[in-house]
């Protein structure tokens, strides 16, 4: 039997179920599901210094289990001395099971870390149902060796829903486990 993830067939058993009964969704393929969680980190001083790209690509890969891409400047800049082309982020992108491990551990291991954590913010909304969250620092991620970071960075955690609307997207995530500031 193939592995699969804890929230994956918690999603398929029950919170399907859940949204329907909520929503009055006629049809299965109407629930909306995750498709996919973006994490990207911008590394503004990597005009600079080139190896800080290297770090972020490398601490990524190591928060995320999958290899992370650098990513490139779209245009000059003359204030920032940036040229056009020139690597200043990092990002990876994250769908089916490797998806829901990230989000489990997100959940459940590093989203208790935060110091003074009540909760994410529901304004995080896009309108179409999509939720963006940031972080302020990368050591509230078991995998990351305190010892090893050579600076504290944050970063951007994308989720990418298919629901039509911010208020099913935000019952899907609470599903998922999400935890919401309560207003």
């Amino acid at each position: 039997m193939a592995y699969v993830a804890r929230l994956k067939k918690d999603y398929s058993e029950r919170i399907v179920d859940a949204l329907r009964e909520e929503f009055g969704y006629k049809n299965v393929m109407q629930v909306p599901k995750l498709e996919k969680i973006v994490v990207s980190r911008g590394v503004g001083a990597a005009v600079a210094d080139k190896k800080l790209i290297d770090h972020a690509v490398d601490e990524l890969t190591l928060i995320t289990g999958q290899k992370a891409v650098s990513t490139m400047s779209k245009k000059d800049v003359a204030a920032f001395k940036l040229r056009k082309g020139m690597p200043i982020g990092a990002k990876v992108t994250l769908r089916g099971e490797r998806m829901y491990e990230f989000m489990d551990r997100l959940v459940t291991s590093a989203l208790p870390r935060v110091r003074d954590f009540q909760g994410i913010r529901a304004t995080g909304f896009d309108g179409r149902g999509n939720y963006s969250l940031g972080i302020t620092e990368q050591i509230i991620f078991p995998e990351i060796n305190i010892d090893k970071i050579n600076r504290i960075n944050g970063m951007d955690i994308t989720f990418v829903t298919s629901a039509p609307t911010d208020k099913e997207a935000k019952s899907l995530l609470t599903e998922l486990g999400l935890p919401f500031k309560k207003n």
